[in-house]
Protein backbone atom coordinates (compact mmCIF):
# COMPACT_ATOMS: atom_id res chain seq x y z
CA UNK A 1 0.00 0.00 0.00
CA UNK A 2 3.05 2.07 0.05
CA UNK A 3 4.70 3.85 -2.57
CA UNK A 4 8.19 2.35 -1.67
CA UNK A 5 9.74 -0.85 -0.87
CA UNK A 6 11.78 1.03 2.00
CA UNK A 7 9.96 -0.13 5.57
CA UNK A 8 7.73 2.68 7.47
CA UNK A 9 9.83 4.25 10.02
CA UNK A 10 8.93 3.87 13.79
CA UNK A 11 7.58 7.10 14.22
CA UNK A 12 4.75 9.50 15.40
CA UNK A 13 3.22 12.75 13.23
CA UNK A 14 1.50 15.56 15.13
CA UNK A 15 -0.95 17.76 12.79
CA UNK A 16 -3.21 20.42 13.46
CA UNK A 17 -6.31 21.83 11.42
CA UNK A 18 -5.98 25.71 10.95
CA UNK A 19 -8.12 28.29 12.36
CA UNK A 20 -10.07 24.90 14.36
CA UNK A 21 -9.62 23.92 18.14
CA UNK A 22 -8.85 20.31 16.59
CA UNK A 23 -5.30 18.82 16.63
CA UNK A 24 -4.17 14.93 16.53
CA UNK A 25 -1.70 12.27 16.62
CA UNK A 26 -0.50 9.65 14.19
CA UNK A 27 1.70 7.15 15.05
CA UNK A 28 3.12 3.48 13.58
CA UNK A 29 5.34 0.85 14.74
CA UNK A 30 7.13 -1.36 12.97
CA UNK A 31 10.76 -2.75 14.03
CA UNK A 32 10.07 -1.36 17.84
CA UNK A 33 6.92 -3.35 17.73
CA UNK A 34 8.90 -6.61 16.13
CA UNK A 35 11.28 -6.16 18.68
CA UNK A 36 8.36 -6.27 21.68
CA UNK A 37 6.92 -9.80 20.10
CA UNK A 38 10.52 -11.89 19.34
CA UNK A 39 11.26 -11.49 23.10
CA UNK A 40 8.33 -13.01 24.06
CA UNK A 41 5.98 -15.70 22.47
CA UNK A 42 2.73 -14.28 22.28
CA UNK A 43 -0.58 -15.62 21.21
CA UNK A 44 -2.40 -13.52 18.34
CA UNK A 45 -4.35 -11.97 20.59
CA UNK A 46 -2.09 -10.96 23.17
CA UNK A 47 -0.12 -9.69 20.46
CA UNK A 48 -3.22 -7.76 19.30
CA UNK A 49 -3.82 -6.12 22.74
CA UNK A 50 -0.38 -5.40 22.90
CA UNK A 51 0.25 -3.43 19.80
CA UNK A 52 -2.70 -1.61 21.05
CA UNK A 53 -1.52 -0.68 24.18
CA UNK A 54 1.74 0.54 22.78
CA UNK A 55 0.63 2.87 20.13
CA UNK A 56 -2.11 4.17 22.61
CA UNK A 57 1.28 5.06 24.75
CA UNK A 58 3.10 6.68 22.11
CA UNK A 59 0.14 8.46 21.24
CA UNK A 60 -0.48 9.63 24.96
CA UNK A 61 2.89 10.79 25.77
CA UNK A 62 3.04 12.94 22.58
CA UNK A 63 -1.02 14.43 23.07
CA UNK A 64 0.52 15.09 27.27
CA UNK A 65 4.05 16.41 25.99
CA UNK A 66 5.44 15.01 28.70
CA UNK A 67 9.07 15.09 29.80
CA UNK A 68 9.57 11.53 31.60
CA UNK A 69 7.92 8.14 31.54
CA UNK A 70 4.35 7.39 30.89
CA UNK A 71 3.32 4.09 31.91
CA UNK A 72 -0.12 2.45 30.81
CA UNK A 73 -0.86 -0.85 33.11
CA UNK A 74 -3.85 -2.94 32.80
CA UNK A 75 -4.71 -5.47 34.94
CA UNK A 76 -7.58 -7.87 35.81
CA UNK A 77 -8.96 -11.24 36.82
CA UNK A 78 -9.35 -13.46 33.79
CA UNK A 79 -7.11 -15.06 31.37
CA UNK A 80 -4.34 -12.08 31.25
CA UNK A 81 -3.50 -10.90 34.64
CA UNK A 82 -1.20 -7.90 33.09
CA UNK A 83 -0.37 -5.61 29.78
CA UNK A 84 1.62 -3.17 30.61
CA UNK A 85 3.22 -0.75 27.79
CA UNK A 86 5.93 2.17 28.95
CA UNK A 87 7.41 5.51 26.96
CA UNK A 88 10.22 7.18 27.93
CA UNK A 89 11.06 10.70 26.17
CA UNK A 90 13.94 12.48 25.82
CA UNK A 91 16.45 10.00 24.94
CA UNK A 92 18.93 10.68 21.86
CA UNK A 93 17.78 8.72 18.88
CA UNK A 94 14.16 8.90 19.18
CA UNK A 95 11.42 8.17 22.55
CA UNK A 96 11.70 4.54 23.34
CA UNK A 97 8.86 2.13 23.76
CA UNK A 98 8.62 -1.35 25.92
CA UNK A 99 5.71 -4.01 26.30
CA UNK A 100 5.18 -6.83 28.38
CA UNK A 101 2.02 -9.12 29.11
CA UNK A 102 1.17 -12.09 31.71
CA UNK A 103 -1.35 -14.73 31.13
CA UNK A 104 -2.03 -18.28 32.19
CA UNK A 105 -1.97 -21.08 29.20
CA UNK A 106 -3.49 -20.30 25.85
CA UNK A 107 -6.10 -17.21 26.11
CA UNK A 108 -9.58 -18.37 24.69
CA UNK A 109 -10.99 -14.88 25.40
CA UNK A 110 -10.57 -12.30 22.65
CA UNK A 111 -12.31 -8.62 23.63
CA UNK A 112 -10.44 -6.68 26.67
CA UNK A 113 -13.05 -7.91 28.93
CA UNK A 114 -12.94 -11.01 28.10
CA UNK A 115 -9.16 -11.28 28.78
CA UNK A 116 -9.22 -8.75 31.74
CA UNK A 117 -12.32 -9.81 33.91
CA UNK A 118 -12.73 -6.86 36.53
CA UNK A 119 -9.49 -5.36 35.09
CA UNK A 120 -8.64 -1.99 35.47
CA UNK A 121 -5.92 0.44 33.66
CA UNK A 122 -3.66 3.02 35.17
CA UNK A 123 -2.24 5.82 33.64
CA UNK A 124 0.87 6.94 35.27
CA UNK A 125 2.52 10.26 34.41
CA UNK A 126 6.14 10.10 35.91
CA UNK A 127 8.38 13.43 34.75
CA UNK A 128 11.80 14.25 35.39
CA UNK A 129 10.89 17.12 37.21
CA UNK A 130 7.76 17.84 39.39
CA UNK A 131 4.88 15.55 40.82
CA UNK A 132 3.93 11.97 39.91
CA UNK A 133 0.66 11.71 38.63
CA UNK A 134 -1.94 8.32 38.25
CA UNK A 135 -5.11 8.08 36.68
CA UNK A 136 -7.20 4.61 36.88
CA UNK A 137 -9.45 3.55 34.04
CA UNK A 138 -12.45 0.94 34.72
CA UNK A 139 -12.19 -1.57 31.87
CA UNK A 140 -15.58 -1.82 30.93
CA UNK A 141 -15.51 -1.93 27.65
CA UNK A 142 -14.90 -4.25 25.05
CA UNK A 143 -11.70 -2.19 23.17
CA UNK A 144 -9.08 -0.35 24.82
CA UNK A 145 -10.28 2.27 22.38
CA UNK A 146 -13.26 2.82 23.99
CA UNK A 147 -11.98 3.03 27.82
CA UNK A 148 -9.51 5.52 27.14
CA UNK A 149 -12.29 7.80 25.04
CA UNK A 150 -14.18 7.53 27.94
CA UNK A 151 -10.85 8.68 30.32
CA UNK A 152 -10.68 11.75 28.27
CA UNK A 153 -14.31 12.66 28.25
CA UNK A 154 -14.59 12.20 32.13
CA UNK A 155 -11.10 13.10 33.47
CA UNK A 156 -9.86 15.40 31.02
CA UNK A 157 -12.72 16.66 29.77
CA UNK A 158 -11.20 17.02 26.32
CA UNK A 159 -13.18 15.18 23.49
CA UNK A 160 -11.27 12.80 22.19
CA UNK A 161 -11.36 9.87 19.46
CA UNK A 162 -9.26 7.13 18.67
CA UNK A 163 -8.48 4.35 16.50
CA UNK A 164 -5.93 1.53 16.91
CA UNK A 165 -4.89 -1.24 15.00
CA UNK A 166 -2.17 -4.32 15.76
CA UNK A 167 -1.54 -7.03 13.99
CA UNK A 168 1.91 -9.54 14.05
CA UNK A 169 4.19 -7.18 12.26
CA UNK A 170 2.48 -3.39 12.97
CA UNK A 171 0.90 -1.27 15.63
CA UNK A 172 -0.46 1.91 14.42
CA UNK A 173 -2.83 4.96 15.81
CA UNK A 174 -5.23 8.11 14.92
CA UNK A 175 -5.76 10.52 17.64
CA UNK A 176 -8.18 13.63 17.40
CA UNK A 177 -8.51 16.01 20.63
CA UNK A 178 -10.73 18.84 20.91
CA UNK A 179 -8.95 21.88 22.63
CA UNK A 180 -10.74 24.36 24.40
CA UNK A 181 -12.64 26.63 22.22
CA UNK A 182 -11.59 30.32 21.77
CA UNK A 183 -11.16 33.38 19.85
CA UNK A 184 -9.15 31.33 16.90
CA UNK A 185 -11.71 29.00 16.24
CA UNK A 186 -12.74 30.21 13.17
CA UNK A 187 -14.33 26.80 12.24
CA UNK A 188 -16.64 25.44 15.14
CA UNK A 189 -18.13 21.95 13.12
CA UNK A 190 -14.42 21.18 12.30
CA UNK A 191 -14.72 18.65 14.94
CA UNK A 192 -17.61 17.06 14.16
CA UNK A 193 -16.21 17.13 10.19
CA UNK A 194 -12.86 16.02 10.74
CA UNK A 195 -14.69 12.89 13.17
CA UNK A 196 -16.50 11.40 10.57
CA UNK A 197 -13.61 11.83 7.81
CA UNK A 198 -11.11 9.91 10.48
CA UNK A 199 -13.58 7.41 10.85
CA UNK A 200 -13.59 5.98 7.28
CA UNK A 201 -9.62 4.69 8.16
CA UNK A 202 -9.92 1.39 8.08
CA UNK A 203 -7.08 -0.84 9.76
CA UNK A 204 -4.84 -2.02 7.27
CA UNK A 205 -4.33 1.46 5.96
CA UNK A 206 -3.87 2.84 9.86
CA UNK A 207 -0.90 0.00 9.96
CA UNK A 208 0.69 0.01 6.50
CA UNK A 209 0.06 3.45 4.47
CA UNK A 210 2.87 5.47 4.95
CA UNK A 211 2.00 8.85 6.84
CA UNK A 212 1.19 11.42 4.56
CA UNK A 213 -0.21 9.70 2.46
CA UNK A 214 -2.72 8.71 4.87
CA UNK A 215 -3.10 12.18 6.10
CA UNK A 216 -3.91 12.94 2.62
CA UNK A 217 -6.54 10.15 2.23
CA UNK A 218 -8.69 11.24 4.85
CA UNK A 219 -8.42 14.94 5.04
CA UNK A 220 -6.95 16.03 1.91
CA UNK A 221 -10.08 18.79 2.00
CA UNK A 222 -9.02 20.12 5.10
CA UNK A 223 -6.45 22.97 6.33
CA UNK A 224 -4.16 20.47 7.65
CA UNK A 225 -0.82 21.45 9.05
CA UNK A 226 1.94 18.49 9.93
CA UNK A 227 5.02 18.96 11.85
CA UNK A 228 8.04 17.62 12.04
CA UNK A 229 7.77 13.65 12.74
CA UNK A 230 9.43 12.23 16.26
CA UNK A 231 11.51 8.78 15.68
CA UNK A 232 10.52 6.18 17.95
CA UNK A 233 12.08 3.18 19.48
CA UNK A 234 12.31 -0.05 21.03
CA UNK A 235 14.56 0.64 24.46
CA UNK A 236 14.66 -0.90 27.58
CA UNK A 237 15.91 0.91 30.90
CA UNK A 238 17.14 -2.19 33.02
CA UNK A 239 20.69 -2.38 33.75
CA UNK A 240 23.37 -4.08 35.93
CA UNK A 241 23.58 -1.04 38.20
CA UNK A 242 20.43 -0.53 38.83
CA UNK A 243 19.62 -4.21 39.55
CA UNK A 244 22.04 -4.13 42.18
CA UNK A 245 20.60 -1.22 43.60
CA UNK A 246 17.01 -3.46 43.97
CA UNK A 247 19.33 -5.87 45.29
CA UNK A 248 21.48 -3.74 48.13
CA UNK A 249 18.06 -3.41 49.71
CA UNK A 250 17.89 -6.99 50.43
CA UNK A 251 20.75 -7.01 53.10
CA UNK A 252 24.15 -8.70 53.42
CA UNK A 253 22.90 -11.91 55.30
CA UNK A 254 19.69 -12.66 52.73
CA UNK A 255 22.20 -11.71 49.97
CA UNK A 256 24.59 -14.30 51.24
CA UNK A 257 22.12 -16.92 51.94
CA UNK A 258 20.60 -16.85 48.21
CA UNK A 259 24.01 -17.24 46.77
CA UNK A 260 25.34 -20.05 49.52
CA UNK A 261 21.89 -21.60 48.39
CA UNK A 262 22.31 -21.23 44.26
CA UNK A 263 26.03 -20.58 43.87
CA UNK A 264 24.62 -17.05 42.22
CA UNK A 265 22.02 -14.57 42.06
CA UNK A 266 19.99 -14.42 38.25
CA UNK A 267 17.50 -11.58 37.70
CA UNK A 268 16.13 -11.18 34.30
CA UNK A 269 14.68 -8.28 33.00
CA UNK A 270 10.90 -8.47 31.93
CA UNK A 271 10.61 -6.01 29.13
CA UNK A 272 14.17 -7.04 27.19
CA UNK A 273 14.47 -10.43 29.39
CA UNK A 274 18.37 -9.19 29.59
CA UNK A 275 19.80 -11.67 32.34
CA UNK A 276 22.08 -10.32 35.09
CA UNK A 277 24.05 -12.41 36.94
CA UNK A 278 26.09 -11.55 40.34
CA UNK A 279 28.00 -14.29 42.21
CA UNK A 280 29.92 -14.08 45.40
CA UNK A 281 32.80 -11.77 44.32
CA UNK A 282 30.11 -9.16 43.50
CA UNK A 283 28.20 -8.88 46.63
CA UNK A 284 30.65 -5.96 48.36
CA UNK A 285 30.36 -4.64 44.97
CA UNK A 286 25.97 -4.65 45.61
CA UNK A 287 26.47 -3.96 49.33
CA UNK A 288 28.34 -0.65 48.77
CA UNK A 289 25.87 0.77 46.59
CA UNK A 290 23.26 -0.02 48.85
CA UNK A 291 24.39 3.75 50.45
CA UNK A 292 23.47 5.15 46.90
CA UNK A 293 20.25 4.13 47.18
CA UNK A 294 17.56 7.11 47.56
CA UNK A 295 15.17 6.66 51.05
CA UNK A 296 12.33 6.25 48.76
CA UNK A 297 14.08 3.09 46.70
CA UNK A 298 14.95 2.34 43.04
CA UNK A 299 12.87 1.58 40.50
CA UNK A 300 14.12 -0.91 38.15
CA UNK A 301 12.15 0.57 35.50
Amino acid sequence: MTSSSAPLPDQIQRFIFDDTAVRGELVQLHQSYQEVLIRHEYPPAIEKLLGELLAATALLTATVKLEGTLTLEARGQGEVSLLMAECNTGIQGGDQLRAIARYQDEPQGHTLTELLKGGQLVITLDPYEGKRYQGIVALDQETLTACLEGYFASSEQLPTRLWLAADNKSAAGLLLQKLPEDAQNKDPDAWTRVGHLAATVTSEELLHLEQQQLLHRLFHEEDLRVFEPKLLKFGCTCSRERISNALASLGEEELNSAIAEQGKITTQCHFCNTSYVFSQKDLPEILNLQNKVAPQGTKLH
